[in-house]
């Protein structure tokens, strides 16, 4: 009995599924059909069928998978020790430090390589 509920579930989020691709084509179909109306309008229109479409995609079991992930992944990023302003501003002229010595060598590198083949090449 509970495989023929997974299978009742899996026809019904083919058929969610579908509907929300219905759903994106009739917004890009849509907002190329109506390009000369005003843009704020078919911004609306995009807005409110994307929000309709996310919300049949979140019914399917792939759609609550996904929020699930997303959930915990937000959880996660709480977690996160994030540097401190003088820790990035520290790091970040680390990176420009050797940024400009790896340019300078390179270009001194490139003009020594230039001159050399000038006097090979004449």
């Amino acid at each position: 009995m509970n495989a023929k509920a997974e299978q009742n579930t899996g026809s019904l989020d083919l058929v969610k599924w579908m509907l929300v691709t219905a759903l994106v084509v009739i917004g890009v179909v849509g907002n190329q059909y109506y390009a000369a109306e005003p843009i704020l309008y078919r911004a609306i229109a995009l807005i409110v069928l994307g929000g309709v479409a996310l919300f049949v995609a979140v019914q399917t079991a792939k759609g609550r998978s996904m929020m699930q992930l997303a959930k915990e992944a937000r959880g996660e990023i709480r977690k996160v020790v994030w540097p401190t302003r003088p820790e990035t501003l520290q790091t970040t002229m680390i990176v420009v430090a050797v940024v400009l010595v790896m340019g300078l060598l390179l270009w001194g590198l490139d003009s020594l390589i230039g001159w050399a083949v000038s006097l090979i090449v004449g």
